[in-house]
């Protein structure tokens, strides 16, 4: 499991030319499984995330996370994550999870985020543009496979 974290001013997610949902100050997700993910990947990437002290204290210091700032999160599914380039100008997408399981890990993903932080996720498969307004900028990627 990969995810891209950024931490935002505000972002949003249009689908079929709507916004579908939008946040002010937390975090953008984006989120990928692969063959072999498991709750147990989800529980680890949950709490980093949660935890992650990527937010100022009033020190100007980023010692704070998004419990502590009281922000939320827009939760975006990306196959494209685990795109292989090592061979040609194409991307291979073969590392990433099958739709109809990582549909039901990205569920669960959300549940699970959302028991913490209150998360707007976006639709699974569909194509979506995001606007994303990247504090600092902020970005950090977590894979489950590299703890």
């Amino acid at each position: 499991m990969k995810v891209v974290v950024q931490r935002s001013n505000y972002s949003n997610v249009v689908i079929d030319n709507k916004v579908y949902n939008e946040i002010d100050k937390g975090l953008v997700v984006l989120v990928c499984f692969t063959e072999g993910d498991t709750l147990d990947d989800i529980n680890y990437i949950v709490k980093k995330i949660v935890n992650l002290r990527i937010f100022d204290d009033e020190n100007g210091v980023m010692n704070k996370s998004i419990l502590d700032v009281g922000g939320s999160i827009l939760s975006i599914s990306q196959f494209t994550l685990y795109a292989v380039t090592s061979k040609g100008n194409r991307p291979s997408y073969n590392l990433a999870m099958n739709g109809s399981e990582a549909t039901k890990l990205y569920d669960l993903f959300n549940n699970k985020l959302n028991e913490q932080v209150k998360t707007y996720p976006g639709i699974f498969g569909a194509d979506m543009t995001l606007h994303i307004e990247n504090a600092g900028p902020i970005t950090i990627i977590i894979d489950s496979k590299e703890r």
